[in-house]
């Protein structure tokens, strides 16, 4: 029974990490599906673990994918306004830089913002099947690159003999006075 039981979790574990691609299909997907699989079975350690990092690999990819997004669309709006094309792209004229090299910062820093994006999306695609491949060896997984937005809900051992909250330590403290 152990033995089935373990297996079923594993191949619940390698199903959720799997089903982050579902965000090419289904907007919101690559949170919605991991989320649903992770609750259903939270209560296992492992489909646990691999459940958090998931989710957090999902969100920590969608900051650095919306703060790059930005860098280019701010890069975009001070060209924009450097060369003064607001005018022609709002009434379709074409525009003109008259020297090449005006223009080169504005090439460099799109190609490193594309280049980048590239290389996430590389990133994600790669650490998703690398998770789910340890996910169905048994084995854990740690994602590169990962902001630990979920943490375990246990907490941590500290060697503090009193586990009381401030206010129960301030009602004790005043019981003992009267």
């Amino acid at each position: 029974m152990q033995d089935t039981n373990a297996h079923k979790n594993r191949t619940l574990t390698t199903v959720l990490h799997l089903s982050v691609f579902t965000k090419y299909f289904i907007p919101l997907g690559n949170f919605i599906f991991p989320m649903l699989l992770w609750l259903s079975q939270k209560e296992d350690a492992f489909v646990d673990r691999h459940g958090r990092n998931a989710l957090n690999f999902q969100i920590s990819t969608f900051l650095y994918t919306v703060l790059l997004v930005a860098i280019g669309g701010a890069t975009f709006l001070y060209f924009a306004l450097k060369f003064n094309l607001v005018e022609p792209l709002m009434t379709n004229d074409s525009f003109e830089v008259n020297q090449f090299s005006e223009a080169l910062p504005f090439i460099i820093i799109m190609g490193i913002l594309g280049i980048l994006l590239l290389g996430l999306f590389v990133l994600e695609i790669f650490a998703v099947i690398s998770a789910s491949l340890s996910a169905n060896e048994g084995k854990e997984y740690c994602y590169p690159l990962t902001i630990n937005f979920l943490s375990s809900d246990k907490p941590k051992e500290t060697n503090h003999q009193n586990h009381q909250s401030k206010n129960e330590q301030f009602n004790d403290t005043q019981k003992q006075t009267l």
